[in-house]
């Protein structure tokens, strides 16, 4: 059991990377499992701060091997600009990141199919970040795509051009204009920079790996609440965010599984359309935006704020099975004089405690109040230093929840993290 598995809880943007950053010194790999160009993973230390889309958030650290597993779709253009900003020599990169051959490519035509059709849905836009993710996994659930294996091949461009004819039919039906050379700038420079690097068939590497002793953080995008089958569809992803889309995003069992870290801010947030039962629209959410710096990572698209939805998380911890919860962003909760959890819904009149299956259902949050602090915490490095009301607050989480609060994170930057003993 040395593979351990780091995920979001909520709806994505939870500090995923700035905590694998932070576990990494403990791990010998750190492989990516799902998800694409549509996730954003920040970090910040040394007053420098750094997004990752698709290359693993351990990377940063020298003799750390990182993966992108056969669950994650890659953009070649997206990966070469990324490479190109992370300011690590290509050799010493060659030596810490390994992608496997049977990840799925994003063509330049899924991402002009990704903003056809949600621009063909009007009003009710799912709030795509137009990257080409639903479009790539389209394909690879309809055994038609290409996957970075084939660009080994010496008929690669006849293949790209086959699969670019089929989108391009597909294209024709709706009234959507673009440039297809514009879509493609960079895109085979970044197919020629992925030859560079290791390509291989992960699964063995990894299972390997991990039958040799050597730790295995595997690291989740986007948020358990928009999973493909358990979050709140349509409004969701295109793949599997939950624990168990590590085991067919890297090709483990789930026997070889230890610790699920399961990660969620004190408070709740969203990106784009879907329900969000405890979103505030008033000066309280605007207050949680700003000093939170709620805006995507990926998108730069303002983010939804609300109190945090405990039916919610409860349901997350179910699913995935987590053994330890991360709490971040308890700093921007500091000055609120009352903080707010919803502890159960009021739906159609009823009370409930389960996510409803009706997206579209008239959900009434039922709040529990906390006293609020003032305390500057960022500056804490103690979980007994933290101010008496944020340790009840955690206390509660704890006790309803049944699963203990193991990291607090007090800031951005990766020393801003309290790691209970």
């Amino acid at each position: 059991m040395n593979i351990d598995i780091l995920l979001g809880l909520q709806w994505g943007d939870e500090g995923k990377g700035k905590i694998v950053d932070a576990l990494s010194p403990e791990y010998d790999i750190i492989a990516r499992f799902q998800g694409g160009p549509n996730a954003g993973h920040s970090l910040e230390f040394n007053d420098v701060k750094h997004v990752l889309h698709l290359i693993p958030s351990g990377i940063f650290h020298a003799g750390k091997l990182n993966i992108i597993g056969n669950g994650v779709v890659i953009d070649p253009a997206v990966f070469m600009s990324e490479i190109l900003d992370l300011g690590i020599s290509p050799d010493e990169l060659a030596g810490r990141l390994i992608i496997s051959t049977r990840a799925n490519l994003i063509l330049p035509s899924h991402r002009i199919l990704d903003a056809a059709y949600e621009s063909s849905k009007g009003k009710a836009k799912i709030g795509s970040t137009l990257k080409g993710i639903g479009p790539a996994y389209t394909d690879k659930t309809g055994r038609n795509g290409l996957r970075v294996g084939d660009i080994l091949r010496g008929d690669f461009r006849e293949l790209y051009r086959n699969h670019l004819e089929s989108h391009l039919s597909l294209l024709r039906s709706y009234d959507f204009s673009f440039s297809i050379e514009e879509y493609e700038k960079g895109w085979f420079e970044g197919v020629e920079l992925l030859k560079k690097f290791r390509l291989l068939n992960t699964e063995y590497f990894v299972n390997t790996a991990a039958s040799e002793g050597r730790k295995i953080l595997a690291e989740g995008a986007q948020g358990t609440m928009l999973d493909v089958d358990f979050g709140s569809y349509p409004f969701v992803t295109s793949s599997n965010t939950i624990s168990a889309g590590a085991c067919t995003g890297l090709g483990v069992s789930p026997r070889m599984i230890g610790e699920i870290y399961g990660i969620f801010k004190a408070y709740c947030t969203r990106v784009g359309s879907g329900p969000f039962p405890t979103e505030l629209t008033d000066s309280t959410g605007d207050r949680l935006r700003d000093t939170g710096r709620e805006f995507g990572s990926t998108t730069g698209r303002p983010r939804r704020c609300g109190w945090l939805d405990l039916p919610a998380l409860k349901y997350s911890i179910m699913i995935n099975g987590v053994t330890q919860l991360f709490m971040t962003k308890a700093d921007v909760l500091s000055g609120f004089s009352k903080i707010k959890v919803c502890t159960s819904y009021r739906v159609n009149g009823r009370d409930c405690s389960e996510l409803p299956f009706d997206t579209d259902a008239p959900v009434v949050p039922v709040y529990s109040e906390f006293k609020g602090w003032n305390d500057d915490i960022a500056g804490i490095r103690s979980f007994k230093e933290l101010p008496a009301e944020l340790k009840e607050f955690i206390l509660f989480i704890e006790t309803e929840t049944g699963v203990p609060v193991t990291m607090v994170s007090v800031g951005p930057d990766r020393e801003e993290t309290i790691f209970r003993s």
